[in-house]
């Protein structure tokens, strides 16, 4: 029986049109150097810094400093949030009734995500989402030592919803490294979802347990566990 989800956000939960890794990218070429979408793409779900210290380099040939690091995050903030503002985020079609039964049938639901909490709060208050209304817990970034592939952002899912068996948990997101950071975790259920950038058959080349459309239908899928 699967007694935790750990889901991710954008992509997965939260339709935001892709917009992260356009400023991702905007911000890092914004510092010179060029940049393509291919080359981001392998940073989709990692923590922002992270990745902003990783894409520097590649554009750059430059390896920045944690300072120059910090302004281009506060760039590529702001070039996020007014992106938001001009086209709000609307959750992805059947996760709120998706949230709504699993949580009926007495399984927990945790969002994970690799924004830290200056983004992902005005992006669930924008979505009307909040912990415990309406997911059980919200691990972001800020709260962990390393955000994905590392599987420690699902530990503190499972920490704050009182669940120790990581065979009982389920994984689910629409990136390689959603798919890495649960098998790193040692979960019992890892599902591939296609509701981002990526195609089943793009998910299906990493390890996973399940490959599903959308997230519309994990309530059967975790019936069926």
């Amino acid at each position: 029986m699967i007694e935790l989800v750990a889901l991710d956000m954008a992509g997965t939960t939260v339709n935001e049109g892709g917009a992260v890794y356009v400023a991702l990218r905007e911000a890092v070429v914004a510092g010179g150097g060029e940049l393509t979408p291919a080359q981001v793409a392998p940073w989709m779900g990692a923590d922002k810094r992270q990745a902003i210290a990783a894409l520097t380099l590649v554009a750059r040939n430059h390896e920045p400093d944690a300072e120059e690091v910090e302004r281009t995050y506060e760039d590529f903030l702001s070039r996020l949030l007014e992106a938001y503002r001009t086209t709000p985020p609307t959750p992805i079609e059947g996760v709120p009734e998706a949230f709504a039964a699993l949580r009926a049938a007495g399984v927990k639901v945790a969002l994970t995500t690799g924004f830290s909490a200056d983004v992902h709060e005005p992006l669930l208050a924008s979505l009307g989402w909040s912990a415990p209304d309406t997911v059980d817990t919200i691990v972001c970034t800020d709260d962990v030592p390393a955000g994905r592939p590392a599987p420690y952002m699902i530990f503190r899912a499972m920490e704050r919803t009182g669940v120790t068996d990581v065979a009982r948990v389920l994984v689910a997101g629409d990136t390689p490294r959603d798919l890495q950071a649960g098998m790193n975790a040692g979960v019992g259920t890892v599902v591939g979802v296609a509701t981002g950038e990526l195609t089943l058959e793009d998910l299906g080349t990493e390890r996973h347990t399940h490959l599903l459309p959308s997230l519309a239908t994990l309530p059967l899928l975790v019936a069926r566990l």
